[in-house]
């Protein structure tokens, strides 16, 4: 076994790819056994406690949305030279990006002319195939593989000609205990004349601003029909002071609570939810908790979705399964009239509640495909690709 240290240069752009980075690390270390690893690339608090050396801050690249990246874009385009300058000094053997696809794909695109040598692996498949599917070709001569979280994604990866990819499992899948619910948390979810019910206006500012007013309205229609219901509001601890001042309107408020914590007792007690549509919904099916999901956005956002976006369901249960699962509701269709009867229709036990959990069970099993371990799944697949012949030593 060789001596020499694997060099793995790595890049993420936000606090969830961080967490992956360091799961990827911690199984690259027991693959590695007694050779030791040399870890260089862009990361947070998680690849830093893992001994990363940061080229420059994580913070720098961690931008979401247009406005935002639109006034650091001078900054985000001599980052992404930066990276890919210090990875080509590195001489890694292998660069692992990680999400953040607008900024680490041009990473791998410009390492690729820098060090053609070097293999290259993008974990967390670019939505390719929800919309720009053109950019699944454009991908291909510059990534080796993608690893896939979401179970149809090797498929659609193929059908739109872009890279390998390989469906590793999804994080979820190890917090299945977390979701599930235990002895008095499981009386209190079967409890159907006083249900607890999750109400998840999403994570992001335009989003709640968006789904705030018809959720509240909605919450206030539900509690007519079930006044004993307790409804829970988890949120994020930057979006507490916002999410506190709309809740403060409704007729009826729901309790906010923040926390991984407190969001996972939340989700373990509760008998639905109504939810913004996005990664929260696949939480909810694995929870098995019964779910009405809806997305609203500005006119102009629902316009360019209809031009770019070809799916039947933008909700991640109804596409794993390819049925629909989640009833969805969306822009104009998203009355409080109507979400609050969808969701008075999955609280009690019957037809509407029971299809929602069979398609629960059928996400579970596509999702469970990979096996119980993604990130050692990761390694296994990105390790595939490095080149097993001697290398010169890094100076």
């Amino acid at each position: 076994m060789s001596t020499r240290p694997f060099r793995l240069f790595i890049v993420t752009g936000e606090a969830s790819g961080d967490a992956l980075g360091a799961s990827f690390v911690t199984q690259l270390r027991q693959h590695l056994g007694s050779r030791p690893l040399d870890l260089r690339g862009v990361g947070g608090d998680a690849l830093v406690a893992e001994g990363l050396a940061s080229v420059f801050p994580q913070d720098d690249i961690a931008v979401m949305g247009f406005g935002p990246v639109v006034a650091r874009l001078p900054l985000l385009l001599r980052r992404m030279t930066d990276a890919a300058r210090a990875a080509a000094a590195f001489a890694p053997d292998l660069l692992l990006t990680i999400d953040a696809p607008d900024f680490n794909l041009r990473v791998a695109k410009k390492l690729r002319r820098l060090s053609p040598a070097v293999p290259i692996v993008h974990w967390v498949c670019p939505s390719v195939w929800a919309w720009r599917q053109g950019r699944a070709r454009r991908m291909r001569p510059h990534v080796d593989r993608i690893l896939a979280l979401l179970p149809f994604e090797p498929e659609a990866l193929a059908r739109l000609g872009g890279p390998e990819t390989v469906y590793v499992g999804h994080p979820l899948i190890e917090r299945l205990d977390g979701l599930r619910p235990q002895a008095e948390e499981a009386r209190q979810r079967a409890d159907a004349a006083a249900p607890l019910i999750l109400v998840l206006p999403g994570s992001r500012h335009s989003e709640i601003r968006h789904l705030m007013p018809a959720f509240g309205e909605a919450v206030a229609q539900i509690a007519k029909t079930l006044p004993q219901a307790r409804f829970v509001l988890p949120t994020v601890s930057r979006l507490v002071e916002p999410v506190t001042e709309m809740v403060a309107s409704w007729r009826v408020q729901p309790e906010v609570v923040t926390g991984e914590a407190a969001k996972l007792s939340a989700f373990r007690r509760a008998r639905a939810a109504i939810a913004a549509s996005g990664t929260v919904t696949l939480e909810l099916a694995l929870a098995q908790v019964p779910t009405v999901a809806a997305y609203r956005g500005a006119g102009w956002e629902a316009a360019l979705a209809r031009r770019l976006i070809k799916l039947p369901s933008v909700i991640l249960p109804n596409l794993i399964v390819g049925r629909s699962v989640v009833p969805e509701f969306l822009q104009g269709d998203a009355t409080p009239a109507a979400l609050a009867k969808a969701l008075l229709a999955i609280v009690p036990e019957g037809e509407e509640r029971q299809r929602q959990l069979d398609g629960f069970a059928a996400v579970e099993q596509d999702m469970r495909s990979a096996g119980p371990r993604p990130a050692a799944n990761a390694v296994e697949a990105a390790l595939a690709l490095v080149d097993p012949r001697p290398r010169a030593e890094h100076r």
